[in-house]
């Protein structure tokens, strides 16, 4: 598989004047919010979702100034909620490194992320971007209400496969498809081409977090450790198979294994390995690449182009990781 650099070569030279002024989007008159925002920069993450803009636009029509703004909106939003996100999971890591409430405790992260928040919102008003404000505003609303459903299932482990798909629709999917929706929009495509982007990236995003849950069983050697979603009580694909195709007493013991014991990593070893030894990992991997086929049966309706590659090799990136 090709490295994430490899695959950004088409648009290296956009992603690099992105991050000048994706820095420039976040400076502040005040020297703490100064210092903290130049800290966020510092670690920023792979870039994946600004590619997904670039390269939606490039396939839609070509890049153009809105398309950096509607990149900085993206990550601007993007990195609000999880700055808030480590705030509501009490968690002082983020990549390795010390979240922001780790470091500036709890109402300093919470203030920052509401900040980041509104220079999102002003970037698009300041340059009448309402569509592109349209699409992301659209997109958190749904990760907030994805929360809100998981929360609500794990309470009572009330989860089937309809439900686990609209969770991570909206929790994780909505993000990408408002990456590549936003790429199309501000290429000025017409209303078909940005749905049908939008479409394309909720496919790489379901993919994605299916892939995602499944390092929790320990398909590949990965960086994050295992069984970290039983210990959370979140049930994902490979459990659900495996649940629903057990004998009644076999549910009846893993489900109480998840409920009552998942601090003790003896039992979370149990669980994994009956998942493993049911099928339901296997079962997320062809599910994972159903969607996967999905999203390159639309993308293939594009002419072939350098960017219609290159945002193949990023779906095969996101979606055949190994962590």
């Amino acid at each position: 598989m090709l490295s994430i650099n490899e695959i950004k070569k088409p648009i290296a030279a956009e992603i690099d004047a992105f991050e000048e002024r994706f820095k420039t989007s976040m400076q502040s008159s005040v020297p703490l919010l100064d210092r903290i925002t130049h800290y966020i920069v510092k670690r920023k993450g792979k870039q994946i979702r600004p590619m997904f803009v670039f390269f939606s636009a490039s396939i839609c029509g070509g890049i153009n100034d809105s398309t950096h703004r509607g990149a900085a909106l993206v990550e601007l939003l993007h990195t609000a909620t999880l700055v808030h996100d480590d705030v509501v999971d009490n968690s002082y890591q983020r990549r390795g490194f010390f979240s922001i409430n780790a470091l500036w405790k709890n109402k300093i992260a919470v203030l920052v992320g509401d900040f980041l928040l509104s220079k999102g919102l002003l970037l698009s008003l300041e340059n009448s971007d309402f569509k592109l404000l349209r699409i992301v505003s659209e997109a958190i609303k749904q990760m907030s209400e994805g929360e809100l459903l998981q929360v609500e299932k794990v309470r009572r482990m009330d989860v089937d496969e309809p439900i686990y798909y609209e969770v991570i629709r909206q929790k994780t999917a909505s993000l990408i498809a408002s990456c590549c929706a936003c790429g199309a929009a501000s290429a000025g495509a017409d209303d078909e081409t940005v749905e049908k982007m939008k479409l394309f990236g909720e496919k790489i995003g379901i993919a994605f977090q299916i892939k995602d849950d499944m390092f929790d069983f320990g398909t590949d050697d990965v960086g994050k450790p295992l069984g970290i979603d039983i210990k959370e009580k979140k049930v994902t694909l490979p459990l659900i198979y495996s649940l629903k195709h057990a004998s009644p007493s076999d549910r009846k013991r893993i489900i109480n294994l998840v409920k009552n014991h998942n601090d003790d990593p003896k039992k979370i070893g149990e669980v994994i390995r009956f998942v493993n030894e049911t099928g339901g990992l296997q079962y997320a991997e062809t599910q994972m690449k159903r969607y996967q086929d999905d999203a390159f049966a639309i993308l293939n309706t594009f002419p072939d182009s350098d960017s219609r590659r290159g945002l193949e090799q990023l779906v095969r990136f996101t979606t055949e990781r190994n962590k």
